[in-house]
């Protein structure tokens, strides 16, 4: 069975964006200065970032019965992603990410997950790399894993929102791709190569990546950029990461190509409309030193 090179099994939300001079405190309101309605989700995002970085790709996830989750599932088949396993749960919404940008592009987050947090266990299709994230059910990435497993996929998690995570699961995943402040909520590095990840990318945003195994820890410097805006740069950073994996290149190699896909991605604004193609993102990485 030939399959894709990359599946996807995550959420899909309708990201309504602000920005605005700076977050507001606890208890505090500010003046926002724009307004705007953009695809996003981290499945969705993960989705195109592996497809626009030159990876075949199917997403499993949920919408709703309503005009968010067309559109949504609109703007998927128009990337050139398979969603036969994407189904409409006609009596939940489609998810909502209410999402606050400030001048230096730092966000602030709140998501309403609506029919993602119905995404059940199901028939997954074959792919090399399978990718999940936890805006679903655990369960369901659980049952996920377990089936790529079966079928020598390899297992990518993106912990976030981060969670309480049992070692069985954790024994699931191959690899795994926390940001600097979900790597701490998740117990540490040690933690997860204590209970069986081979593999941890920890992301830093421009602080860089660090690629931790035992015994080793490397660290890569962030690719220089402008940032406009932060949202959907560690999607793109994973969606572009799997696609490499997908593609037989070493760790190293995949997660200098996603650095650069990551970068690439604060340069825009909105998280679907500033994944990169794989043309720019390979000209940026092509400014470093290939990694090895």
């Amino acid at each position: 069975m030939r399959g894709f090179d990359v599946v996807v099994v995550g959420s899909l939300n309708l990201d309504l964006v602000t920005r605005t001079e700076r977050l507001p405190g606890p208890g505090e309101t500010v003046i926002g200065g724009s307004y705007a309605e953009f695809p996003g989700g981290k499945g969705l995002n993960q989705a195109v970032a592996a497809a626009r970085a030159g990876a075949s790709v199917a997403l499993v996830g949920a919408v709703g019965g309503d005009h968010a989750g067309a559109l949504l599932r609109g703007v998927a088949t128009d990337e050139g992603i398979d969603v036969s396993h994407l189904v409409t749960i006609d009596d939940e919404p489609t998810g909502r990410a209410i999402i606050s940008v400030d001048e230096a592009g730092e966000n602030s987050i709140i998501v309403v997950p609506g029919a993602n947090a119905r995404v059940a266990p199901r028939d997954i299709p074959v792919g090399r790399v399978v990718i999940a994230q936890l805006e679903i059910p655990l369960g369901t990435v659980a049952a996920a894993f377990r089936l790529a497993r079966g079928r020598g996929a390899t297992t990518v998690l993106n912990p976030a929102p981060a969670a309480e995570l049992a070692a069985e699961f954790l024994a699931s995943c191959d690899i795994v791709v926390p940001n600097e402040h979900e790597v701490v909520l998740l117990g540490g590095t040690d933690r997860l190569l204590d209970h069986g990840v081979s593999q941890i990318v920890v992301t830093r945003g421009g602080a860089g990546v660090d690629v931790v195994t035992r015994p080793s820890s490397i660290h890569l410097d962030a690719f220089p950029v402008d940032p406009v805006d932060t949202t959907g740069a560690g999607d793109a950073f994973c969606g572009a990461l799997a696609s490499r994996l997908a593609a037989g290149d070493p760790l190293l190699a995949a997660v200098q190509f996603a650095a650069a896909a990551g970068a690439l991605a604060t340069t825009k604004p909105g998280a679907v409309p500033s994944q990169a193609r794989r043309s720019d993102i390979e000209a940026l990485a092509a400014t470093r030193t290939p990694a090895t």
